[in-house]
């Protein structure tokens, strides 16, 4: 049985008004079928159709730039979102927090396990994960944006423990890419940085009675060989489109490194690593790395730490990150969840399920604010939604959790002169406050579940307690009363304090 061939143009037609979209991808260009999402955002512009879609995506898509999710930012093209992140599509932000469309946020592999159930026939995802954050009806049930009004997370109770329920979707249209696919619509993803959750996504829509369009690089006459190439069998593909121009990432066309198929010649080079307040943070929360530990490292700060850190620790730590890359040269920036000669390639929702069991000795995230009863927001800044991406499953998951932020915002400007801190000027916007806005991690749950918590900035190190949240060390340099608590929206509390050097800042 062969998967028919169309233009893209003659694909993205079949799609019909009011249809919910399953999409795979991630930033930096990861997986992305850039070719299938202009064709279907031109097709809105010249005719009008499809139009009031839903999208379903677990991590953020695009270039902040009008690529990826952007495409997708026209009035009256898209009526919900049901989306892991959205930093790289702030045209859609906007939409949301003004109501033109019904946005919602989950946790990202949430949303891939739920796709990959919604294509079993199970009812929904049951799970602790998202327990006391924004995902929780308690808090919100993911609703973000003032038009999202339906409850799509329910608090269930078995055996006597609290879980959440999101409910299960219907998928219309799978959109998925990979690198080369055969006559029959086998689809590898052998070329790719990462295999993120393509194959749940083409799975839920297959499943649920709807199609799969595939867009890849290559069509091959003859089957793949070995047949473990390939990522998604033909039987869930119904349209393949050709892009003989489609990129590995925004990075370039093709790296066999960031593929993983090609090795290090000779020893790689350390790499020089972050600047500024960025290195500092970095250093001192790479302060908690031991040799041995299996560590996570979310976007932002956290990415930076594996370089600043002891190469004889680093070498003897397993890493990884969200989108299913484990070791390796990890990427930073606009290509963070690839990297470079990576020593194995999951796909993102196995990944997930690593993480949200307990697989993780330690992980690093970021932090855009933090609370007196040790809560931590990165999922709604200011009044725009940002998403958690992967953050939820990790931080729930991981047997110590180290956040890792400026203690300030907007303004902040320090130095390090003989292993001491000098500020320059302070920041304009407290992150430290009484109650944070958006609770992606819950600091009671982490009390409850036994956690290690630290919160890391560039001057002070907090930890969480059962008392609350504890002050533990300062920078050198910095005055406890004067830089720390008088610059905070609660009082912490206070006994042993250590003073740190900082060497190599």
């Amino acid at each position: 049985m062969k998967t028919k061939q169309l233009n893209v143009d003659e694909a993205v037609a079949r799609i019909p008004d009011g249809a919910t979209i399953a999409l795979t991808g991630s930033g930096g260009g990861l997986l992305e079928a850039d070719l299938v999402f202009a064709a279907l955002a031109e097709r809105f512009r010249r005719t009008g159709h499809p139009r009031d879609l839903t999208l379903v995506h677990a991590l953020g898509i695009g270039d902040g730039k009008g690529g990826g999710l952007g495409h997708f930012a026209q009035k009256g093209m898209v009526k919900r979102i049901i989306g892991g992140h959205w930093s790289w599509a702030p045209e859609l932000q906007r939409m949301a927090r003004e109501g033109e469309i019904e946005a919602y946020t989950l946790p990202a592999g949430v949303i891939s396990t739920l796709l990959r159930e919604v294509g079993a026939g199970r009812p929904g995802v049951i799970t602790p994960i998202g327990l006391g954050t924004f995902a929780d009806p308690e808090h919100g049930g993911g609703k973000v944006g003032p038009a999202a009004s339906e409850d799509i997370v329910e608090r269930i109770e078995l055996d006597g423990r609290p879980y959440l329920r999101y409910k299960p979707i219907r998928v219309d249209v799978g959109i998925v890419r990979g690198s080369r696919a055969d006559l029959h619509g086998n689809i590898s993803t052998a070329d790719e940085p990462a295999d993120m959750d393509a194959y749940a996504v083409a799975l839920a829509a297959h499943n649920c009675g709807g199609f799969v369009i595939g867009q890849v690089k290559e069509i091959q006459n003859g089957p793949f060989v070995p047949a473990r190439q390939v990522t998604i069998p033909g039987v869930m593909v119904n349209v393949l489109v050709h892009h003989p121009e489609q990129r590995q990432s925004y990075a370039g066309e093709y790296d066999p490194a960031i593929s993983g198929q090609a090795l290090p010649k000779g020893r790689a080079e350390r790499k020089e690593g972050p600047s500024g307040i960025r290195r500092i943070i970095a250093s001192l929360a790479a302060r908690e790395l031991k040799a041995g530990m299996t560590v996570n490292y979310g976007f932002g700060i956290p990415g930076g730490i594996s370089a600043v850190s002891d190469p004889q620790v680093i070498s003897n730590c397993w890493e990884m990150v969200e989108q299913g890359i484990h070791n390796g040269e990890l990427l930073d920036g606009a290509l963070f969840g690839a990297a470079r000669y990576p020593q194995a390639i999951v796909s993102s929702l196995e990944q997930f399920d690593f993480f949200a069991g307990g697989g993780l000795d330690i992980a690093f995230l970021g932090m855009g604010e933090m609370d007196a009863q040790g809560n931590v927001n990165v999922s709604q800044l200011g009044a725009s939604v940002v998403g958690p991406g992967g953050f939820v499953e990790i931080t729930q998951g991981a047997r110590k959790v180290v956040f890792c932020g400026s203690f300030e915002a907007k303004g902040l400007d320090v130095a390090v002169e003989n292993g001491a801190l000098r500020f320059n000027s302070m920041g304009e916007i407290p992150k430290l406050v009484d109650q944070v806005r958006h609770v992606t991690f819950s600091g009671a749950e982490a009390i409850r579940r036994e956690q290690e918590v630290f919160y890391v900035t560039e001057r002070a190190i907090f930890r969480l307690t059962g008392e609350g949240v504890e002050l533990v060390a300062v920078v050198k340099g910095v005055d406890v009363q004067r830089d720390v608590i008088e610059r905070m929206a609660f009082r912490p509390l206070v006994r042993d304090v250590a003073e740190i050097a900082l060497a190599g800042c």
